[in-house]
């Protein structure tokens, strides 16, 4: 068997840009999460994040770096004021880390469905969200958050529109969403705030690590206090107020200095693989490859399809015959154990088949994210639905899509997938 062809995996730069700036953060003893590494980066980033193709303004967005994308979205909340017993607006259709943080302080996720285009949150189903929580708590929703769900843009002029209607903040969460751009802009500088994540999958990376995008240079400066433990101006520690430990390592940021100098270079293969894909499916019955709308540039952080129900796959009799006793698909880290073979709401035989049979050939692909008001952990929390993320969870799967996948690996998972069809 070939090797093994992983969903999304970091690339290094060719010319080892990320060695030299962890060997001077080692030479120079910034081995903290502090120094010249991380100060580095965030102007990096700055410089990336405050371009406009269409406008050429410079939107003067400013840059905080952190040890994860959870940690961004955490002080973002923190920053718009969210507190215990609030409300906040988040895309359904996501990873758990957009909304658990939610919880973290005390507040409620209020859940919102998708529209069928993007798979991004539905801007009317939102402000209906909005007008139905204001009717029955008294008060609006603290904050939104949308997501780009895999590198997909959402529609974030009408998400504004509304939002500053009913003047409630936006933090986007383009965690999955780096370099994505809608009309030119780069997702994250349309909101109060924008997160994005450098986690080891992600379009570059810091091994682990994210970023906060503020809209002026107090909001970073309190952002940076907060993610410092929150301490006073004295020669002595004193603290009036709660912080976290939050910042991003000048290890770490030396990887992400290196890997700035590529970030184009990862989003134009990304782009590559996903018109490889569009176009090897186009003819295919059965099989729909999700693709950017006019006036969006997707990432294509992974590239998705959707199997129709009826479609059948080689070994459908034996999916889900037992129940997963361990992580699936690469470096997936640590499960709990002792679940059961089905949950009410999961992908249709013919997905899982279809998981099954690249697995088996050494090519790593998962479902959708499963919906969060689907999930046990959020059986309470309100929610506004219209069945669109569901009906995609149950149809979808994610391919092999990072850097590291060449034209070779493309070629073969498209080969096993028209291979395991019937009929």
């Amino acid at each position: 068997m070939a090797d093994r062809i992983y969903l999304c995996l970091a690339h290094m730069s060719e010319s080892g840009a990320e060695q030299k700036y962890v060997k001077e953060a080692f030479d120079t003893n910034w081995v903290v999460p502090l120094g010249p590494n991380v100060n580095g980066f965030e102007e990096d980033l700055e410089n990336f994040v405050n371009q406009n193709e269409q406008t050429k303004v410079n939107l003067d967005r400013k840059v905080v770096a952190l040890s994860s994308g959870t940690a961004a979205v955490h002080l973002a909340l923190i920053a718009c004021g969210v507190k215990p017993g609030d409300e906040v607006i988040v895309q359904s259709f996501t990873f758990c880390a957009s909304s658990h943080p939610i919880t973290y302080l005390g507040a409620t996720p209020v859940f919102v469905d998708s529209e069928a285009e993007t798979w991004n949150m539905d801007p009317e189903l939102m402000e209906e969200a909005i007008r139905d929580r204001i009717a029955k708590t008294g008060k609006k929703p603290k904050a939104i958050v949308p997501v780009a769900l895999y590198g997909m843009p959402y529609y974030i002029d009408r998400i504004m529109e509304i939002a500053n209607r009913y003047d409630i903040p936006v933090i986007e969460d383009a965690a999955e969403g780096f370099g994505s751009k809608f009309h030119g802009q780069v997702l994250g500088t349309f909101g109060e705030y924008g997160v994005l994540s450098f986690n080891g999958n992600k379009m570059i990376t810091t091994s682990g690590g994210g970023a906060l995008i503020c809209p002026s240079p107090e909001a970073k400066n309190k952002v940076m206090w907060l993610a410092t433990q929150a301490r006073e101006a004295y020669p002595y520690y004193q603290h009036e107020a709660i912080g976290y430990n939050y910042r991003l390592s000048n290890v770490c940021a030396g990887i992400g200095r290196g890997q700035m100098t590529i970030v184009n270079d990862h989003i134009a293969r990304h782009r590559e693989i996903a018109r490889m894909y569009e176009e090897a499916f186009a003819g295919v019955k059965g099989i729909t490859y999700h693709k950017e709308l006019s006036g969006m540039e997707a990432n294509y952080w992974l590239s998705t399809i959707l199997l129709d129900e009826d479609l059948k796959v080689k070994g459908e009799e034996a999916a889900y015959a037992e129940a997963v006793k361990g992580a699936v698909g690469g470096a997936a880290g640590v499960v709990h154990g002792g679940g059961t073979v089905h949950t009410d709401c999961e992908p249709n035989r013919n997905v899982e088949a279809m998981r099954l049979v690249l697995d088996h050939e050494g090519i790593e692909s998962r479902p959708l994210w499963k919906p969060m008001h689907k999930q046990p952990v959020y059986q309470q929390a309100p929610a506004y639905v219209n069945g669109v993320s569901e009906a995609l969870f149950k149809r979808g799967l994610c391919l092999p899509s990072g850097p590291m996948v060449t034209d070779a690996d493309v070629c073969r998972i498209i080969e096993t997938i028209k291979d395991a069809l019937i009929g």
